[in-house]
């Protein structure tokens, strides 16, 4: 699968009007209306005739390297282990999170993202939030499949008491949100979002799991879409590092960590997991989530693992 970039205004959405990038792609890619490349090779003699120039473009391509970015992996309602993560953050990382550039995230990953960026103050409220949706999912005969529930009504309602007014104005250019279309089965990632409702729209799309949520896919700008995480469920952007957040055991920043007893990784939509019990009981938990006990277990997974990492890259702040 294709990785587009939807970095423009009210232009239609297809290939050939969007700057794009395949996944694992080294060329220049356009994420937010900037265009990011790796750069040239270092100078090797800066005390030559074009030195100044040379240390120049040494320091901007330094400069790019120390941006960070941090990308949400889809999950369904293991978004809570995100949530946990996002709070330890918020708690003890305040010195990572100001260096942070873009947020990006898949389905339940890119709801968390763009809380992080946007209203980071209600995440308790997006707990809450988190169980209740699960309790009633829990309660439905069917689950989220139950003939006159309303998944994706319900939540809409969460993003409208949880987003600012001008959430859209916060993540314009900041936050990518992964999405895939129905017609060409192609990945984008829609950096721009020119009111409220766009953003709303498209962290919706990226949210919706055909039969599991509901049987239409979330129109926007003239086309069909539907979950990212079928495409691209751990975004990585370009230029500087991206920190990678997932509830299942992998080759990750911030994750569980598996001991599998064969060692074995599978790769699902450029996500690398480790192939263990663990983590397929986790694949189960983002479909049905379990009690509320267990949620809250999850949550404090997420905010221990951060923490760890916080801890093991020097960024760890104790009052922060």
């Amino acid at each position: 699968m294709t990785s587009q970039t939807c970095a423009g205004t009210r232009a239609p959405l297809h290939p050939r009007n969007l700057s794009g990038r395949a996944q694992g792609a080294r060329g220049p890619a356009l994420i937010g209306g900037a265009t990011l490349s790796d750069g040239p090779a270092p100078p090797s003699g800066l005390g030559d005739a074009g030195g100044a120039a040379n240390a120049e473009v040494l320091q901007a391509c330094i400069a790019i390297m120390k941006h960070i970015n941090l990308s949400f992996a889809a999950c369904g309602f293991l978004g809570i282990y995100h949530l946990g993560a996002a709070s330890a953050l918020c708690k003890h990382g305040k010195k990572l999170l100001k260096d942070v550039q873009a947020f990006a995230g898949a389905s339940a990953g890119s709801l968390v993202a763009s809380v992080l960026l946007t209203a980071p103050e209600k995440i308790e409220e997006c707990n809450a939030f988190t169980y209740n949706f699960a309790e009633e999912i829990r309660r439905q005969w069917f689950g989220a499949v139950t003939p006159g529930y309303d998944f994706m009504g319900r939540l809409r309602s969460g993003m409208e008491l949880i987003l600012p007014p001008n959430a859209h104005e916060l993540a314009h250019h900041r936050l990518h949100v992964s999405i895939t279309s129905t017609r060409t089965r192609e990945n984008y990632l829609v950096s721009s979002f020119p009111s409220r409702e766009d953003l709303i729209q498209v962290l919706l799309a990226s949210s919706f799991v055909p039969i599991y949520a509901g049987l239409r896919p979330v129109a926007y700008r003239g086309q069909k879409w539907i979950d990212g995480g079928f495409t691209d469920s751990l975004p990585i952007l370009p230029g500087g590092r991206t920190v990678t957040i997932s509830p299942f055991s992998g080759r990750l920043d911030i994750s569980p960590q598996d001991k599998g007893q064969l060692g074995l990784y599978v790769g699902i939509a450029n996500q690398h997991i480790l192939l263990s019990m663990a983590n397929l009981v986790r694949l189960h938990q983002a479909l049905f989530p379990p009690n509320k006990r267990m949620m809250e277990s999850l949550y404090q997974r997420g905010f221990d693992d951060a923490v760890k990492f916080l801890l093991k890259e020097s960024w760890f702040e104790q009052n922060a």
